[in-house]
């Protein structure tokens, strides 16, 4: 066994160079590296992609065969992974499964949790979920952000309300209720007709808005949502048969990266509440939040009048994050639950 340390992931968008650099690559690859040091990367969907998923799974052992890494950090997509490997691998290193989803990925993460060491869970309740459904590997390991990416800028602000993410019925249902208002709110993303926004472009819009909206894209079966018009309950029929065809839809939220992302940018941050945001901000001190369009729209104005207090609210959440919910942060401590800390770079 070496002092190793293995990245097993999609280092570019779908498997393809040309699709530029991936999530994983930005947010996970690059802080593991700053918490370790240095770490060696198997693309799985490239390989995947070039030699077919046989051909992949055979050269990931051979390799942790042959250099036996003391740490393989594996984030799985799909069922690109076979069982048997993985059930192998362990033989050789610390295997430990990245789970983004396991919260609403329920049947997927409890199959393979017990293929690996480890998995991670970003749940709060994640760790005693696996052990009721079998697996007593989890280890719970919430999202953060990389603070080298998404950083407080001197940036006027220009826009009064902002969103970025992914179209989806239920955001654009809340989205068309703050416009209703008469509120001017920006929306960028996927979907959107706005166009994709990368990562400089978030910190931008982060930086520039007053107030950063963090929307649920959970499938809704609120009655307001519902009943509001023929459009909502269309589009959230779509989006169930989509998530349905693929065996994964989201009935429930969670903490999410973009929580600590819109912190770290120093912009104020509106969201929705879910189970375990608690544990990483103070709620009304550094982070707000809303329960219903009303309350959202109400609070919306009440933070556009009070620019003393929505700043302070933002500077104590960018402090906090900075001090504990980096990437970094997160990584340093997942090796030393998995028994690892002598990877560790000293900062």
């Amino acid at each position: 066994m070496t002092n190793r340390v293995m990245f097993v992931a999609s280092l570019f968008n779908n498997g393809r160079e040309e699709h530029g650099l991936s999530y994983e690559y930005y947010n996970l690859y690059k802080p593991l590296e700053q918490a370790v040091g240095s770490v060696d990367t198997f693309d799985f969907m490239q390989k995947a992609r070039e030699g077919g998923l046989q051909r992949m799974n055979e050269s990931l052992l051979a390799l942790v065969k042959r250099d036996r890494p003391a740490f393989v950090l594996l984030v799985p997509f799909r069922d690109q992974f076979d069982p048997a490997v993985m059930d192998e691998l362990k033989k050789y290193t610390t295997t430990v499964a990245y789970f983004f989803d396991d919260v609403w990925r329920r049947e997927y993460s409890d199959f393979w949790a017990p293929h690996f060491t480890y998995v991670t869970t970003s749940d709060v309740n994640g760790v005693r979920r696996f052990r009721e459904a079998g697996s007593a590997n989890a280890v719970y390991s919430p999202f953060g952000c990389n603070h080298e990416i998404f950083m407080k800028k001197d940036f006027e602000k220009i826009y009064d309300v902002a969103f970025v993410g992914q179209f989806h019925p239920y955001r654009a249902w809340w989205i068309r209720q703050i416009r209703r208002a008469g509120i001017n709110v920006g929306v960028w993303g996927h979907g959107w007709g706005t166009g994709h926004a990368g990562e400089d472009d978030m910190v931008r819009i982060f930086n520039q808005a007053r107030i950063n909206l963090n929307l649920s894209n959970s499938t809704s079966w609120d009655l307001r949502y519902v009943l509001a018009l023929r459009r909502p309950i269309t589009e959230t029929l779509r989006a169930w048969k989509r998530t349905i065809m693929r065996g994964d839809a989201k009935d429930r939220e969670q903490v999410k990266g973009r929580h600590f992302e819109i912190s770290a940018c120093g912009g104020f941050q509106l969201s929705y509440y879910v189970e375990g945001l608690e544990r990483h901000y103070r709620i009304g001190e550094e982070i707000a939040l809303y329960a219903s369009p009303d309350d959202l729209i109400e609070t919306i104005r009440y933070y556009l009048k009070h620019d003393d207090e929505r700043e302070e609210i933002a500077i104590r959440a960018y402090e906090r994050t900075t001090r504990e919910h980096t990437m970094v942060h997160r990584f340093r401590d997942l090796l030393g639950r998995t028994g690892h800390s002598d990877l560790l770079v000293t900062l």
